[in-house]
């Protein structure tokens, strides 16, 4: 295990790590914001008692997401210093346009949103909501922008090896950038939906049959049930996408090695690298021309294809690519399937009478975005290899020389803070929910309907 490798290897786990956190706050913000509002129409309780019990799991993902976040970024520097040499004339204009309209965005106003309910005006409070989740929908904005430009990169000119942009209209809006935005808004919503979902099921299962828990639990299905359709049609989108511009990526997705027609889908196999085909192969006839090109007798590029003439392997290692596809795939099919059913038995028996079969299988599954959402990244950045920025960047070319002995000491010391921090965060929202079953208040305060005076911001004498 070299210095590429192994830097390779803790990057990744650094933003595993981070991504999980951002991917349950880009969409609980707005959820939040849902809330909110239909406590200020109806000024019924359970919608501010769901508000303030999700706003303090909100907090603590915003609180990892940004600590983790700095923790990779200091990898550009230590880990990947060709990176910001070759095209950080493109990545660092990018990632300042972040900062200044998504993190100053939510610095200012996350402390109203947290702690301002009972200090500030009903309305200031509902729009600093409204501000934090369009902060993190521009933060997530920005940074598709950079990765989907890393993928497909548009509007710039190499000059003495350094990338330089000419179009910042090409930069932004390049070929991959909306689908790989709405494919991750998606998927932050289900990741939202099911989490909501799968805790409120606990809580119920734990004897809580108040009326904000049944709400987040009808909540957290009829949203799961809505967006997975959708998640399918987006990424059967991108996957169209991915193969114009990145065909070997897609030629790995579908373990298919040679150019041809009539392709099959490979439901399982064991890819042979060495052998440069698959063993043990189950697959449909014609499934992967059908779904790639929409024809039954549709031309499916072949992992061949990328191959040097010295032998030279210009396509990413088969079997990491081919698993977590279908990892991603099945995640969303059980997705599909069970708000699907949970839909059903809201309709026939209601949030307050659901049996405990599918609260446990909801409970079991409120995790199960974040298993989605790293399956699909993996795919997508392993996919990429051996290009770090696609025909411009080899990442072999953008790893420093740093001692491998480094490196890997300073993995080994990421994984397991990473391990004690994801132990301590799921920890954490179980003692909230056993919390708020048990019935025991956050806050003694009442907060003020729509049309009420918050008496905390009255002045002496009024």
């Amino acid at each position: 295990m070299d210095t590429l490798l192994l830097s390779r290897i803790q990057f990744g786990a650094n933003i595993s790590f981070h991504i999980l956190f951002p991917t349950i706050t880009i969409a609980l913000g707005w959820v939040l914001l849902f809330f909110k509002l239909r406590f200020n129409k109806t000024g019924d309780q359970k919608w501010m008692d769901a508000y303030m019990f999700w706003v303090k799991i909100f907090a603590l993902s915003f609180a990892m997401g940004v600590v983790s976040g700095i923790t990779m970024s200091f990898q550009f520097g230590t880990n990947w210093p060709g990176f910001m040499e070759t095209v950080g004339n493109v990545a660092g204009p990018l990632l300042a346009y972040e900062i200044m309209t998504a993190f100053f965005l939510e610095a200012v106003f996350l402390g109203i949103m947290l702690f301002g309910a009972s200090r500030v005006k009903n309305w200031v409070h509902t729009l600093a909501t409204f501000l934090v989740a369009f902060g993190t929908t521009m933060s997530t904005f920005w940074i598709i922008v950079l990765n989907s430009w890393m993928h497909t990169p548009q509007g710039y000119e190499v000059i003495d090896g350094v990338v330089h942009a000419t179009n910042w209209m090409e930069i932004i809006f390049n070929p991959s950038m909306p689908y790989r935005f709405v494919h991750m808004m998606l998927a932050s919503g289900l990741t939202v939906a099911f989490l909501i979902a799968g805790i409120s099921a606990l809580r119920m299962l734990w004897g809580d049959r108040g009326e904000a828990v049944k709400s987040t639990l009808r909540f957290g299905i009829i949203t799961g049930a809505v967006l997975i359709p959708l998640q399918i049609l987006a990424g059967d989108m991108h996957g169209l996408n991915t193969l114009e511009y990145q065909p070997a990526k897609v030629a790995a997705m579908e373990g298919n090695w040679e150019t041809q027609s009539n392709v099959p889908l490979v439901l399982f196999a064991v890819p042979n690298q060495e052998t440069r085909s698959n063993d043990f192969e189950i697959s449909i006839p014609n499934g992967a021309s059908m779904i790639l090109t929409h024809k039954a007798d549709g031309v499916v590029p072949g992992l061949n294809d990328f191959v040097g003439e010295d032998g030279e392997i210009l396509h990413p290692r088969v079997a990491p690519v081919f698993y977590a596809f279908r990892i991603m795939i099945g995640t969303g099919v059980a997705m599909l399937l069970l708000s699907w059913g949970g839909a059903f038995l809201l309709r026939r028996y209601g949030a307050g009478e659901m049996p405990k079969l599918p609260l446990l299988a909801f409970t079991a599954m409120s995790f199960s975005g974040w298993i989605a959402t790293l399956a699909g990244w993996y795919t997508t950045e392993i996919g990429r290899q051996p290009w770090l920025v696609q025909g411009v960047l080899t990442t072999k070319d953008a790893v420093s020389d740093v001692p491998a002995s480094m490196v890997l000491s300073t993995l080994i010391g990421y994984l397991a803070v990473y391990a004690v921090l994801i132990v301590a965060y799921i920890g954490v929202i179980t003692y909230l929910a056993r919390k708020a079953t048990k019935g025991e208040p956050f806050s003694n305060r009442r907060y003020p309907r729509r049309g009420e005076v918050n008496i905390a911001t009255l002045q002496p004498g009024e």
